[in-house]
This record gives C-alpha cells, structure tokens and sequence, in this order.
C-alpha cells in the first residue's frame, strides 16, 4: 500500500469514528457555537470597604454578546490581585492570581435582575488589592473581564462618632466629631477626610459629593416630607492613596418647609348691611393652605383672629359691630407644610368715615 493510500484510508477511519461520536451523543443539529451563548461582560463591579474588610457586588448579566437572553449563569470566577505598596508600580500589568470560583444560578429573582457578593476580611495591611469578575454559561461560554475595582488596605481609621443631623426646608445639616485614631487605638498615620452617604427611605447608600475635611456638611435641594438616611465614612491619606475607615451609626432626617407665603395684596375694607366685607388679591402661591383674617382696634397693636377661609375664597365678612369704634382689618396667606407656615400680615385696610 503506497503512502498516498494510506493517508486516504486514514482519513476516512477518522471521519466514520466523528460520526460514530456524533450519533452516540445523540446530535441531530450541528453543535451550538460557544458564542452564541457567551455572557456579555459585566461592566458594574463594586468594592465597598468597611472597617472589617471589603464586600464585593456585581448584577448576573441578563444578554449573551449576540444580545440573546440569559436565562441562568452556571457560575462565576473571581480573579483577584495583592500587592505591597511599596512594589506597587502603576504602569506594570496587574499579577492576577488564579480565580475564585463562585456559584452561579438563575439570572433572575422573579422579575428582579440578580445581585452577587463576595465578602472578605482577609485583607493585609499596607497592600492594594484589585478584583475583577467572569460569568460562565458553560465551562465553554465565559465572558470577557468585567470593569476593575482596586483599593489600598490599611489598618483602617475609626468611624466619625457623634453624628448629628438637623432638618432644616430642603436640606439637612450634618455634624460629627474628628477622627484621631486607627481601630486599633494607635493614631492616624495620614490626613483624614469624611466621605458623606445619603439613602432615600432605607434603599441603597449613594455618595454625595466628594470627601472633605471638614466635620460638617449641608445636604441641599432635598424634597420637604421625605425621610433621609445619613452615614459618614472616615479617609485617611497614605502613600498617596486614600485608605477607606469606619462607617459611621446611621442618622435619618426628614426636611421641613419653613418658608411662608408671601402676604396677600390689595386688601381693601367695605361696610355692608351684612357687616365689614374684607377683598384682596389672590394669591399665586403654589402650596398655599388658605388665609387667616385679623382685626385690631385703633387703641390696640394687637390683632384679633377673625376666621380663616381656603385658598379659592378672597372675602371674609366680618359681622361683629364695631359701635362706632375704628377698626383695621389685615390678611395673612398660610401655605400646605405641617404644621402651617403664615406669612406676616398684609397692608391694614380700614373704613374712612
């Protein structure tokens, strides 16, 4: 048998033995490609550190790169990175070790989309870790690298103590004491900064603005009646880096309206049959309550509360006699906070004889 033959012949006992494969797996369509179920990358890694250690968060990804739905994620690899900050070089490739293997599941929680998290207080001082994350569909189908989180770890500072939080209209006004001290009781080896967090009704903590070194803060273009949660987290600078520290005890405010109404205009006084019609202008306030109308005698600085009437009424009549005595009536607008801000009173009107 030449060579020619025998290569033909071996071909086609290496294409029987695939097909007998192929028909003992059971195949009736051609295999689905790898890439058409590969998850796409999760671009929302998140590393939140507290004074214990880091916590890691990220969402199950809902598409494939062909924007194909995801139905469930078998599982998920963790790669991280620990370097001594005096190796640490910014421009060398990060030194991944090899991955942590994390179970996966559905992609969904109902009609939630999925959250993971990872927890670890197995950090060293005076390092810099970096995390990123794959999805798996199959041991074939892993996704690209999600975006990278990094942070330094160092003997953490304590949290801010003796938070304060004071409602005030569209704002709150937050107060705490320095930081002095590691968790460990030593001092501070660094500059220390507070980093704000604000939660609207118990959801999740966002940052608000940047860290500053100041121990009071001024959260503004809050909305009136709605009930906010505050926590301070200390910064300390080392080696250039800022070292994330305690968290602080939560505080929760609600903002009040303290701004009255501008007072009603143009309140005139007209005697009838009926008694003392009182006119002005409406107001155009857009939270206004109604109005307040007062009385005081010529003698008297003191006015007398007369009634009220609602915001879609702009006459009073008053029907008390005034036996010849003279009166001034004035107007005060009220607005819809609780309890009620009234404005000061309007220009007097009274009747000339």
């Amino acid at each position: 048998m030449n060579r020619q033959r025998m290569l033909t012949v071996l071909q086609m006992a290496m294409l029987a033995m695939l097909a007998m494969v192929a028909a003992g797996c059971g195949y009736k369509t051609p295999p689905v490609p790898p890439e058409s179920v590969v998850p796409a990358a999760i671009g929302d890694l998140r590393s939140t550190l507290n004074d214990k250690g880091v916590r890691l968060t990220w969402s199950y990804p809902l598409k494939t790169i062909r924007g194909k739905d995801v139905a469930e994620i078998s599982g998920f690899e963790l790669f991280w990175a620990e370097i001594p900050l005096e190796e640490y070089c910014g421009g060398c490739p990060i030194p991944f070790a090899r991955p942590l293997e994390i179970a996966g599941g559905p992609t969904l929680d109902g009609q939630q989309r999925r959250v993971a998290t990872f927890e670890s207080d197995q950090l060293r001082s005076g390092h810099k870790y970096f995390y990123k994350v794959r999805s798996r569909a199959s041991w074939l189908a892993a996704s690209a690298d999600s975006n990278i989180v990094s942070f330094v770890w160092y003997q953490p500072a304590m949290a801010p103590a003796g938070v304060q939080a004071v409602a005030g209209d569209r704002e709150a006004s937050l107060s705490w004491q320095p930081v002095t001290s590691l968790v460990d009781g030593r001092p501070v080896v660094g500059a220390i900064s507070y980093q704000v967090f604000r939660s609207l009704g118990g959801k999740e903590y966002a940052a608000v603005g940047s860290p500053q070194t100041t121990t009071s803060f001024v959260d503004r273009q809050l909305q009136n009646g709605s009930k906010y949660f505050y926590t301070v987290q200390s910064m300390m600078a080392y080696r250039d880096e800022q070292v994330t520290g305690g968290m602080s005890l939560e505080v929760a405010v609600v903002p009040v309206d303290l701004t009255p109404p501008l007072p009603p205009t143009g309140v005139t006084a007209v005697a009838t049959d009926a008694g003392v019609k009182i006119f002005w202008d409406k107001s155009d306030e857009t939270d206004l309550g109604g109005y307040q109308v007062y009385r005081r005698a010529a003698d008297s600085d003191n006015y007398q509360l007369l009634g009220s009437v609602g915001p879609e009424y702009n006459l009073f009549v008053d029907q008390q006699k005034s036996g010849g005595d003279r009166f001034y009536w004035a107007v005060t607008a009220v607005d819809q906070a609780t309890p009620a801000n009234e404005s000061v009173v309007s220009r007097e009107a009274t009747i000339r004889n």
